[in-house]
This record gives structure tokens, sequence and C-alpha cells, in this order.
């Protein structure tokens, strides 16, 4: 099966979580026998093809005049995919099926369906809507509207989880049997290597201090300012806490006044950008990972935190709720409640038993059902399920001779 796959990001280029999902699932199907090809934006850095574990990688290059803003960069962007895409299937040939992921690709993926006749599944990994708790401006209205149109467009749709399910349904009006639920997924042999590492750890905190990590970007949806406002009780019940935030963002001079604000310039960590070695290493030195979103479609820092084998404390929204079940591979607290996220960062400080209890679950389901070979074997029936619908209703064959009309 040859799949084309549609995305503005692809490592080294990560934007956002779309970059991670769509590297793992094209190395799986390419391992289970496709020829996989994935054009995607280049990168500072980056080389513009190469063969990556068999997924052949495209990276284009917009056009190289200055755009009005975001909106025109992205048509900017679908315009050159498509010219590379026509010349890529000229000279390889025609695709069984097209794969584009969000809104930013859905003009290139709508034209390539109805130029070659491919149809084509999109996966919408969050929505305007959802992200901004409404549409409020004309911007989110336009990415609103294409978001609609590439569900329409598209054959099936695929989220991530219940919760993406039932917001694309709502949102869009889209009849529930068109919908696929897959979930993300997480390399498992992501933390192979690493070990706790001592002084790698007093980087970040003293021997004695327990420490409770953030990873994600620094903006109102992630929920570090919930996270923020909880510092002051886990202080005072248990002193010995250090409080590591990774990550940038717009928010972060606006978190680290608002910390020391409560008093808790010293007890917060404000890293910015640190690599993904780093991550890994600091991973297997904390003690809880914590991760309070308003807003999560899915998840996948809370899988890699349970992969990584530290105890996870979830907001329950989106897919974080899905993925944790409360005090048995996890804990939960209410969405934007500082009190309640704070009882349960306690809960595990207190309670190493329960802890270690929990661990081991979060580590026995992210092998059971966030590996992306179980991932790829659901995309696939998919993809197989989508090529036999539009083959036999020869929706794909727009030239074949129909018997002429007669009357009598």
């Amino acid at each position: 099966m040859r799949v084309l796959m549609l995305s503005w990001e692809y490592p080294p280029r990560i934007v956002g979580g779309i970059s991670r999902v769509v590297y793992g699932l094209a190395r799986k199907l390419a391992a289970k026998g496709c020829d996989v090809h994935v054009i995607t934006c280049w990168e500072m850095g980056s080389k513009d093809f190469e063969r990556n574990d068999n997924v052949s990688v495209h990276r284009i290059r917009s056009y190289d005049i200055t755009p009005n803003n975001f909106v025109d960069w992205v048509l900017h962007l679908n315009f050159t995919i498509v010219e590379y895409a026509i010349r890529l299937i000229n000279e390889t040939g025609k695709f069984d099926i097209i794969h584009a992921h969000d809104w930013l690709v859905a003009f290139s993926a709508r034209v390539l369906k109805h130029a070659y006749f491919t149809p084509f599944v999109a996966t919408i990994h969050a929505t305007e809507c959802g992200r901004n708790w409404g549409i409020h401006n004309d911007t989110q209205r336009y990415i609103n509207n294409v978001e609609w149109w590439l569900a329409f467009e598209s054959w099936r749709l695929i989220v991530n989880s219940e919760y993406m399910g039932e917001e694309v349904k709502n949102v869009f009006k889209i009849p529930k049997d068109k919908i696929n639920i897959i979930p993300n997924g997480v390399e498992l042999d992501k933390f192979d290597g690493y070990a706790m590492d001592i002084d790698f750890r007093r980087k970040f905190a003293l021997d004695n201090e327990k420490i409770v990590l953030f990873v994600g970007r620094l903006v109102n949806e992630k929920g570090v300012h919930v996270l923020i406002d909880a510092m002051p009780k886990i202080s005072y019940h248990y002193n010995d806490v250090k409080f590591v935030i990774v990550g940038k963002g717009p928010q972060q001079e606006e978190l680290k006044q608002k910390a020391r604000g409560l008093g808790m310039a010293n007890k917060a960590l404000f890293t910015g950008y640190i690599s993904d070695q780093d991550l890994l290493r600091l991973y297997k030195c904390v003690d809880i990972a914590v991760f309070p979103s308003l807003y999560e479609p899915f998840g996948i820092v809370a899988i890699e935190g349970m992969l990584a084998n530290v105890p996870v404390v979830v907001s329950d929204t989106g897919g974080l709720g899905g993925i944790v079940e409360h005090g048995v591979d996890g804990m939960k607290c209410y969405t934007g409640n500082s009190n309640s996220l704070a009882d349960s960062i306690l809960e595990i400080l207190f309670n190493p038993q329960k802890a270690e209890r929990m661990k081991k679950k979060a580590t026995e389901k992210v092998y059971s059902v966030y590996n992306w070979d179980n991932i790829a074997e659901q995309t696939l029936e998919v993809y197989r399920t989508v090529i036999d619908e539009s083959t036999s209703s020869q929706w794909n064959m727009p030239f074949a001779k129909e018997e002429p009309q007669r009357y009598n």
C-alpha cells in the first residue's frame, strides 16, 4: 500500500504534538510493508529528502515571499505541497491513500484528492473551538471553517480520544460512523539506557527535595498557573519540594512573576527549553509529573511520564481524563482547581506505597494500549476500509464510460 502523509511538522521540526505522532505512525506503517511518503515543511539544518526507517521524507520550502499573516503562509505552504506532490506522483506513481494531519494541509489534501481521485483520511489533533473555548474572532472562525471542510472532504476522520470524538461530532456535525478513535502512542524503548543520575538531578534540586515536574508550552491552556497556585498549599504541608517547569511560551515571564508574588520563587525553577536527551534524563530523576491542562485533546506527555515510571497527576479534562484511572494508575484533579491539584500531589508525596502501585499499573497500560504497533494496525484497517469503499463505489474511476440512458 502506498501512503502519502501530509503534515506541516515532522522531526526535527517540532511545533506541537503532531510531529511525534506522524513520526511514530509513519515508521510503524513502513515496518508493516507500506510505502510511506511524508511531505512536510523544511526546517533549518534538515535535509530536503531522506529515507528514515524506510519512510521517504520530503521537506519543502514555502514560497520565498513574506506573507501578510500566518493564514497566508499556510496557503503558500499548501501550494508548494501540491506542486511537489504532482512531481512526486509523476515520477513514482499514484498513491492508494492520502493521510492529512490537521487543517494546515487541508487545501493540498483536497486538491490532490480530486486531481488524482485518491481518497483521503484526516486526523484532527485539536480544534480551534476547543483550544479557545469557542470562536471569538474572524481568524478563529476561518480556521474553524477550514477544519469543518477538512472533516467534510475526508472519507474517514481519525481522532485520538473519546473526548475528541465527541468534540468533532458536535462542533462540525460529523456523523458518528465517520469517526474512528485511535489513540496516539509512544516509543516503548524511549527511556532505555536512562537511569537516575544524581549529579544531573542536583542541577534542578537538592538531594532532600522531591521534584514535581511540568513539561509543556507555557500557555494558558496547559494550566501552569493552576500548578503555581497550588504551590503554597503543597509547600506548607510538605516543605521539601521543588517544582521544575520545563518549556517555553508567551506566558513565561507572567508565570515567574506569579510565583514570586506567592512567595514561591525559590520553589519554582523555570528551565526554558531543554534538549530531548536532557528531558529523558530528567524524567528518570523526578518524583511526580504533573499535567494540569485546561484543554488537552490527548496528552502524550502523560503517557511519557507513565512510561518513565513516574507517578502522574493530570486534570480530568479531554484525553487526559481518559488516559488515567484515578487512584489506579495515576491521580486526577478537578480541571482548573488548584486546591484539588495540591491534594492529588500531596496524596502521592505522603503515600509512597500507593505511588509504587500506580506506577506499575501505568506501565502495564502503556505497553498494552499506547504502543505504535497496535496503533499502526488500527490505522491500516481504516485505510483498507476506505480503499475498499472508494473502489466498490467507483468513486475513483471518474472516466469510466457509463451506459447511455434510454428513454421509452
